[in-house]
């Protein structure tokens, strides 16, 4: 598996734009055939025939070749261009380039976040008051924090490739963001909306269609006893393609 991903900054924030993961293809001795980001590039030209679906994260923690998130991108010479790089795999690539094989091998798959912010462990900090008090202000004339069209979907002109949609963009909403929870559920129904077929790991709290109602999609990356029930669960999901929906067992 290859992934690759655009990068962009303002105001000292660092953003993911764009981020794909390639299925390479195998070659006759079984090992990877590797395309460059000029064959990516023509591949995105035509989506509908090269796109799979999409999986919705919660945010990243990525670096382009090269560079690592220990510090910004910018303190460490990285130039942003409106250009795709090659990236290093995190935790969720490296759970996504064991399980996301066969039927899938020559495909892309987009990789959306509720929020594209670059940054690691934003859950739970201050940021997310930070986040919630901007979507409060979205739709508003007033400044955010953090960049509107960057760091956040429109769900009401939000476009996805592919035929389906894997959520594993997280459960667990403090109450009092209301407008967090609001932002992922509309996100949720808005995937419904546009026609695509939504998959997901849930556990025994809700039924299928109660989760996709309150946007409760167990993410495939955990800690402590349940990391590896949610690793198996994820690979479980796919097996085919489209994936399916998967309950956590007890």
């Amino acid at each position: 598996m290859q992934a690759f991903g655009k990068f962009t900054t303002n105001f000292d924030h660092e953003y993911i734009l764009k981020h794909y993961i390639y299925i390479n293809e195998k070659d006759e001795f079984r090992e990877d055939i590797k395309i460059s980001v000029e064959e990516l590039n023509f591949l995105l030209k035509k989506k509908s025939k090269n796109v799979a679906g999409t999986i919705f994260l919660y945010n990243p923690t990525i670096s382009p070749l090269g560079y690592d998130n220990e510090s910004p991108l910018e303190e460490q010479g990285f130039e942003f261009k409106d250009e795709f790089s090659e990236l290093n795999f995190n935790e969720a690539m490296n759970l996504f380039s064991k399980a996301i094989r066969d039927g899938y091998r020559g495909k892309l798959l987009e990789i959306k976040y509720l929020f594209n912010l670059n940054k690691a462990n934003i859950e739970p900090t201050p940021i997310l008051e930070e986040l919630d008090a901007d979507l409060d202000r979205y739709t508003s004339g007033q400044f955010t924090r953090y960049d509107k069209q960057l760091n956040y979907t429109d769900y009401t002109t939000m476009s996805l490739n592919g035929k389906f949609v894997y959520f594993g963009s997280g459960h667990k909403y403090d109450r009092h963001h209301k407008e967090i929870i609001n932002y992922a559920r509309n996100i949720s129904k808005q995937a419904l909306k546009l026609g695509k077929e939504i998959y997901f790991t849930h556990d025994n709290n809700y039924d299928p269609d109660e989760c996709i109602e309150l946007a409760y999609y167990l993410a495939p990356i955990a800690l402590g006893k349940i990391k590896a029930k949610r690793i198996n669960s994820f690979k479980n999901a796919f097996r085919t393609n489209p994936p399916s929906i998967q309950k956590l067992s007890s």
